[in-house]
């Protein structure tokens, strides 16, 4: 993943499909700031954009035929054909663009033959949502060049059912929200029940403070049967709970639940309830007072997830446990779990120190080395020409 240039790209594509293109779209990763696994749960969450993105250069054909190129790998040149999309045809990265072109076509949407050349500097497998950038960066496109008129709402939308439906993860409508929505300075506060957002100022810098990621190098998947079966355990204490989703379950419900649901199922529930209050209350405090209030929030989120939701893996732990003890004000995993990063909000000036620090705890460990990198919120998709 290379993060090139416009212009390099421009002169990548037209050597290998021979024609200028229509344009560059480009949509962002993110992290999730808190609120793990609440969003197919109908509850909140509060991601932002971040300054790492996939970009598509695209151009309209005549035709059905679809050509995708990466600037990853040795793939080469990869076609299809918009007539003959189906679920699961797909293996590789072309399964993200591919079911977008699905998704739109189950909405009624005519989508023509385009050529297409991905480039992205966002990391692979490291719950920094590089799949949905992905697809952002194509249904932006797709929606301009066919003249769609959809909303960002929509897009949302189409893209989590080419992720449901094609790819087939069961995932809900957070990381596309983050980033057909986000926007510079700020998180993204959403209600996943009714879609409706409200950016929340986020600007660590001013704090004093610096967002470090720390991607373990431990690639997770959202297709596995460690993701499917959280949903599961939520949809069943949902319902044995008499609860349309676990938004209507609240903390004060936990005691009920304990009796009712089994000792599993009752921490899956108790996390998504407990995690729904942890997100309401980071809005509260960041508009009232800002990052630096934010730290025992980020804490209390990883040992949930930890703890009963069961998604955090040793590299995880150690990265959080380490960051915490060399001077990050509040840690915790981010994404789906099983793998990928962790966050860690940290004093401009002890930021050298966590690094060296965690990287020191992962060779100890025998662990591979993580990569350390701070993140910003930064603007949702976008189309650069």
């Amino acid at each position: 993943m290379t993060g090139a240039q416009p212009s390099r790209l421009i002169e990548r594509f037209e050597a290998a499909f021979g024609a200028s293109p229509d344009g560059i779209w480009q949509a962002p990763g993110r992290v999730n700031l808190i609120g793990e696994h609440t969003d197919y749960n109908e509850g909140f969450v509060l991601p932002f954009a971040i300054d790492k993105t996939a970009k598509t250069v695209v151009r309209r054909r005549n035709d059905t035929m679809v050509r995708l190129l990466s600037t990853f790998g040795n793939q080469g040149v990869i076609e299809a054909d918009t007539r003959t999309l189906a679920p699961g045809a797909a293996s590789d990265w072309t399964k993200y663009p591919l079911g977008v072109v699905w998704a739109l076509q189950q909405q009624g949407i005519d989508v023509p033959g385009f050529d297409l050349l991905l480039d992205s500097d966002v990391p692979l497998g490291a719950g920094l949502s590089s799949s949905h950038a992905i697809e952002c960066a194509v249904i932006t496109a797709l929606n301009d060049l066919t003249e769609a008129g959809l909303t960002a709402e929509e897009m949302v939308l189409l893209t989590q059912r080419a992720e449901n439906d094609y790819v087939g993860a069961p995932t809900g409508i957070m990381d596309q929200s983050a980033s057909l929505r986000g926007s510079q300075g700020h998180a993204v506060f959403l209600d996943c029940r009714d879609q409706s957002v409200r950016l929340v100022p986020f600007q660590a810098r001013e704090a004093g403070l610096v967002l470090l990621v720390i991607d373990t190098k431990v690639e997770h998947s959202h297709a596995d049967g460690g993701y499917a079966s959280r949903r599961a355990a939520c949809e069943r204490g949902a319902e044995i709970m008499g609860a349309s989703s676990l938004r209507d379950v609240g903390t004060a419900d936990l005691d009920r639940a304990a009796e009712l649901l089994d000792a599993t199922t009752f921490r899956r529930v108790r996390h998504v309830v407990t995690e729904n209050e942890r997100v309401l209350q980071t809005v509260e405090t960041l508009n009232a007072g800002g990052p630096a209030h934010i730290g025992a929030l980020l804490d209390a989120s990883h040992v949930s997830m930890r703890d009963d939701f069961e998604i955090s893996c040793p590299e995880l732990d150690l990265a959080v446990d380490t960051a915490r003890a060399s001077g990050a004000i509040g840690a915790r995993m981010t994404g789906g779990g099983f793998g990928g990063s962790a966050i860690a909000l940290t004093p401009v000036g002890d930021e050298q120190q966590v690094r060296d620090a965690v990287t020191r705890a992962f060779a100890d460990a025998g662990f591979v080395a993580p990569g350390i990198f701070t993140v910003t919120p930064a603007a949702g998709a976008v189309r650069l020409s």
